[in-house]
């Protein structure tokens, strides 16, 4: 049984071939030019790939393990103390302190053209608050993690513009966005295996930018009991800030430790407690996720949008497909009366598309749901699982951009699900046939739908599992949006099995909408 993922954020605050050529130019920099690269690191991450595992120590200091959240949080990093601040840089980094969940260290080091500096840990770096404590007695400590900043909203302030910190974890913002998911660098066994492993960066090398530079570079080394890997990140603020990411992996042979079941590419996790499709009566708020769907454009040509659920089970499934075109945790409904929360502002949380920029072959993706008791906790992950893994030693590399969007943001080409409402309006049915029915009605609009004639015929396709009957699929204009309206009705034959749903829009026998698929739990 899966545990909802604790949120570090929320605790703390087949083988490369000629189609990666195009996506290792883009990503080719003027790192090259000062002695590190990202050759560098595939070195660091194939040695290590070679030799046992070997945890580092989290045993923090007596005093600093003392602490209890609250006394953490007050020890800040002095803005004065930024990295490139003195030289007027476009980008400024500011580190985070280790302490009660964040125990493990990372190294980090400054690549300048006069070559890699390792950034020791200091007590001058750090504003210590109320706590008395005697940090000159523990040496060169390490890092949490760290955050670089930037002019991404005001030219009179440096905004935060991403966070690596905890595991693999890091998250970026756009222009006017909260923070709200989370990306990881892999994800490995979160279903299939004996218990998931959480891989983490070791290390990092933060790429010093020139006064002009309209994007920074990282490098990370990542390691865990069974893999360890290479990466560069390359981040480009903006209204869509975009995080190019190259990763070049290594499998460890086997040494005791179980063979990988589920390696997931390019993960993202996310949390949706409740929303339109599942509402909850308890709470005045109409709506709280993270993200309210995974959308998928396959490598086929289709655009499927799965509503998220908060199941009383863990819940996976997967979208078989080669080559994808793109998949993403989206948060499409960007209005703040969907959430009337002052505080979370859930309507400025981004959405996240991953775009490969190579073939990445066949595989699935792959969508986890767990269950959370609240917006507390992380609960939803996905990712891409290659259909092979590579032999131990042999690297599996991909390389794909990350864009954290806004309002402006990736849709399908026709038109797409602004809505999945369940539930039933009046209605003459028995007590006995509300139970057993369910009923959703889905809000459409895009250009496809725009372009038809006042006269267009427009039906809904859908169709169910065995375990589904479909009574009543509908199609309509919905004269207050200007966009149409589908309305579904099913009965489930067992009760205490799910439905799972297919349904689109068609106007002479063209598809005229992205393929709304979705998941009816038993009650």
């Amino acid at each position: 049984m899966h545990a909802v993922f604790p949120s570090f954020f929320r605790q703390i605050g087949r083988r490369a071939g000629p189609a990666i050529a195009l996506a290792t130019a883009l990503l080719a920099g003027g790192a090259h030019a000062q002695g590190f690269d990202f050759e560098s690191v595939t070195r660091l991450a194939r040695d290590r790939a070679s030799q046992p595992y070997r945890p580092v120590s989290n045993k923090l200091p007596a005093d600093l393990a003392q602490l209890n959240y609250d006394q953490v949080r007050d020890i800040r990093w002095r803005p004065d103390r930024a990295l490139w601040r003195a030289d007027k840089l476009p980008y400024e980094a500011m580190f985070f302190h280790l302490g009660l969940y964040q125990k493990e260290p990372v190294l980090i080091n400054e690549v300048t053209p006069q070559g890699v500096r390792h950034i020791p840990y200091s007590r001058a770096d750090f504003d210590y608050g109320k706590n008395q404590l005697r940090p000159e007695a523990w040496g060169d400590l390490g890092f949490a993690g760290f955050r670089l900043h930037n002019h991404l909203n005001s030219s009179a302030y440096k905004d935060e513009l991403v966070v690596f910190q905890g595991a693999s974890y890091f998250r970026a913002l756009g222009k006017g966005q909260q923070y709200g998911l989370s990306a990881r660098g892999l994800a490995i066994d979160t279903v299939g295996g004996r218990g998931e492993e959480f891989p983490r960066f070791t290390e990092f090398w933060l790429v010093r930018p020139d006064p002009l530079s309209t994007q920074v570079t990282v490098y990370a080394l990542l390691d865990s009991p069974r893999a360890t890997g290479a990466y560069r990140f390359d981040i480009q603020p903006g209204a869509q800030t975009t995080t190019t990411v190259r990763s070049r992996i290594f499998v460890r042979a086997a040494s005791g430790n179980p063979s990988i079941a589920t390696l997931g590419v390019a993960p993202l996790t996310s949390m949706f407690f409740f929303g339109e499709n599942q509402p909850r009566k308890e709470d005045f708020r109409p709506e709280v996720h993270d993200s309210d769907g995974l959308m998928v454009a396959t490598g086929e040509g289709e655009w499927l949008w799965r509503p998220l659920q908060n199941p009383r089970q863990t819940l996976v499934t997967s979208f078989a497909t080669r080559n994808p075109k793109g998949f993403g945790l989206m948060q499409r409904d960007r209005q703040w009366t969907s959430y009337e929360d002052v505080e979370a502002r859930y309507e400025r949380r981004p959405s996240a598309w991953v775009r490969p920029l190579h073939d990445w072959g066949a595989g699935r993706v792959e969508l986890v749901q767990l269950n959370t008791p609240d917006e507390t906790h992380d609960n939803i992950v996905a990712y891409w699982v290659p259909a092979q893994m590579p032999a131990p030693g042999q690297p599996l590399e991909f390389a794909y951009e990350l864009s954290w969007q806004g309002d402006e943001q990736q849709r399908p080409p026709s038109a797409w699900a602004t809505q999945s409402r369940r539930g039933m309006g009046y209605t003459k049915l028995s007590a006995q046939e509300l139970r057993q029915q369910v009923q959703y009605v889905v809000d459409f609009e895009g250009p496809a739908l725009k372009a038809l004639p006042a006269e267009a015929t427009v039906k809904a396709v859908v169709t169910s599992d065995a375990n589904g009957k479909v009574l009543e699929n509908i199609a309509y204009r919905n004269p207050a949006t200007g966009g149409w309206r589908m309305t579904v009705r099913i009965q489930r034959l067992q009760a205490d099995r799910p439905v799972e749903l297919r349904a689109f829009l068609q106007h002479d026998n063209h598809a005229v909408s992205e393929t709304w698929t979705h998941i009816s739990l038993p009650e």
